[in-house]
């Protein structure tokens, strides 16, 4: 697929949204444009391309022109002694056309092979581009809710040391409530230090893929519950879809026909080849002699001739039979590296599919541990100013609840993008399902509280 064409409907797809807002799919129209590796993978692709273009060359009608000047003088010792100079131009026309010769036109085929690899190469490119630009998307995401989570439990810590050293003053606590509660309040600030680094990092490497700084992301609402799309359904469907339409292992299958036709070529070196030639010419000779006649001319002298030719190769000192050798190598480290690469996307694909799968259950599990942790929390503060539960008790709870605040935000965005992968793994990625995904962000991400500058 072709940049060109995939940014018009791109364009067209993002006509109704706001020029403002900074969602999935207009960071990935960013970085469309602006990711170096996506354009080196398009130029490779040109790159390859042009080997076919020059494998065909070969086979067409082969043209070269000459012209030449030619000045030759010549001293008589003999009986006639003197110096005769003559002059001599030439224009000449040659053409070939192959008739026969086995390894080019099995070259042609490995060309051509390689051309259609580097399309299925270009497509796999595309699609880690959505892998790679939601990725990121999703670190700045995951990196302002846990810059989020950091500054709450910082502002909770504050609050527990502040009431632990109150304690202290009135002789209700003692002293190692107050140490315990200025440890976790340092902690804390460690870590929003460590969030806000994180951040402005995660938004350097989304800079890094659009070329430009985003802002304003779009997010999922806290009611966001994952859902397994339907045509998600069967495992063993899955794989086979993979096997058969994945770009990286379509391009790598291609690459076993390029290296099979390799082997052909190397072996016509043993065959003999057949090609037509002809030309045209056109000479005139003139000169002086200081003995003799006096002058001399020639006129314009005209050849035309056309004749075909036979080589038959007969030795070549081994380098022939050497690369057939090479040529069979090749091509059993292309059989060898599609047979590891299938083997993987195997085991990727049912691996995206389970840890998809899973991923639903543990949402909705880290979910409940949030709610549960912040319940935990409120009643052991609560408890604390009653005085049924202690400092420790309460930083204790205040721990498993920023905790849990972090694992239920990472596991929210890892589900989708677990789903983006499976789909790379399948074949089946493409801005419709980038689409549908942009669809469950309809929540404002960046707000001041969040911003790192």
């Amino acid at each position: 697929m072709i940049r060109r064409s995939l940014a018009i409907a791109l364009a067209a797809a993002l006509l109704p949204m706001t020029a403002s807002a900074a969602d999935l799919l207009q960071v990935y129209e960013m970085a469309r444009n602006g990711d170096p590796q996506l354009s080196a993978a398009e130029s490779t692709r040109l790159y390859d391309k042009e080997g076919a273009v020059q494998a065909r060359a070969a086979l067409l009608p082969q043209l070269n022109g000459e012209a030449a000047l030619n000045r030759s003088r010549s001293d008589d010792r003999g009986f006639n002694t003197g110096t005769s100079t003559t002059k001599r131009r030439t224009y000449t026309i040659n053409g070939t056309q192959t008739l026969f010769n086995f390894s080019q036109f099995a070259n042609l085929r490995s060309q051509r092979e390689l051309s259609q690899a580097a399309d299925f190469t270009l497509d796999s490119a595309n699609d880690s581009l959505i892998v790679r630009t939601s990725a990121a998307y999703f670190n700045v995401l995951v990196a302002i809710e846990s810059l989020t989570a950091a500054q709450t439990n910082e502002a909770a810590a504050k609050k527990q040391f502040d009431f632990a050293d109150k304690r202290l003053e009135v002789g209700l606590a003692p002293i190692t409530d107050v140490h315990e509660a200025r440890a976790q309040y340092d902690q804390a600030r460690a870590n929003t230090i460590v969030a806000q680094n994180t951040l402005a990092d995660s938004y350097q490497a989304l800079t890094e893929l659009t070329g430009q700084p985003v802002a304003d992301l779009r997010a999922l609402p806290a009611d966001f519950r994952p859902e397994l799309p339907a045509k998600y359904a069967q495992i063993d469907q899955l794989v086979g879809e993979a096997v058969a339409q994945n770009p990286a292992l379509k391009a790598q299958e291609l690459k076993v026909s390029a290296a099979e036709s390799g082997v052909s070529a190397a072996r016509g070196g043993h065959y003999p080849t057949l090609s037509l030639g002809g030309s045209w010419g056109k000479s005139a000779t003139w000169g002086d002699a200081n003995v003799g006649s006096g002058g001399a001319f020639n006129p314009d002298l005209r050849t035309n001739s056309v004749g075909l030719t036979l080589s038959v190769p007969i030795f070549s000192g081994g380098a022939t039979q050497s690369g057939v050798r090479q040529a069979l190598a090749q091509r059993d480290i292309a059989q060898d590296g599609y047979e590891q690469q299938k083997r993987a996307l195997d085991r990727n694909t049912r691996n995206a599919y389970q840890t998809l799968v899973a991923g639903i259950s543990e949402v909705e599990a880290r979910r409940l541990a949030v709610v549960s942790a912040q319940s935990a929390y409120d009643a052991s503060q609560v408890g604390l100013e009653v005085g049924t539960r202690t400092v420790l008790d309460v930083i204790q709870n205040q721990r498993i609840l920023f905790s849990a605040q972090l694992d239920y935000a990472n596991a929210r965005y890892t589900f989708l993008q677990n789903r983006l992968q499976l789909g790379q793994a399948v074949g089946t990625l493409d801005i419709a399902e980038l689409q549908d995904i942009n669809r469950l962000l309809t929540q404002a991400a960046a707000t001041p509280s969040t911003q790192v500058n």
